[in-house]
């Protein structure tokens, strides 16, 4: 599985920037750039997006969710998602809502929700 912090380091070498170059365009400390890039540390969707918008990829891709740069999920699965409402405790409690095999905390499950809302208000 490739991880978020792995597709950044690829890209970012891709495109020859050392980790300080890459994290003044960003806005971002090094510190933090590195520690995204070693997965000790998840960015944040805004800082998700800036980096999947510097480097003109999907936040799928940078997200481990497709291997083409330029794909999303497909609408389908989009649309199921967007049948659900998932902000009640009680939901989240009956859906066994898993990534790589560990179920979701709520509070994770909460982040995900969140990041959903903050995805759609863009478009």
């Amino acid at each position: 599985m490739v991880r978020c912090g792995d597709r950044i380091a690829h890209l970012r070498e891709k495109r020859g920037l050392t980790q300080e170059e890459l994290s003044v365009k960003l806005g971002i400390s090094r510190a933090a750039l590195s520690h995204y890039e070693t997965n000790r540390r998840e960015p944040d969707y805004d800082t998700l997006r800036n980096i999947a918008n510097f480097f003109d990829v999907s936040l799928d891709f940078l997200l481990g969710r497709t291997n083409d740069p330029q794909s999303v999920l497909d609408q389908e699965i989009r649309e199921f998602v967007d049948s659900l409402e998932l902000s009640d405790d009680s939901i989240l409690d009956k859906f066994a809502l898993t990534i790589d095999g560990r179920k979701l905390t709520v509070e994770e499950a909460k982040r995900f929700i969140a990041f959903v809302r903050a995805e759609r208000s863009l478009k």
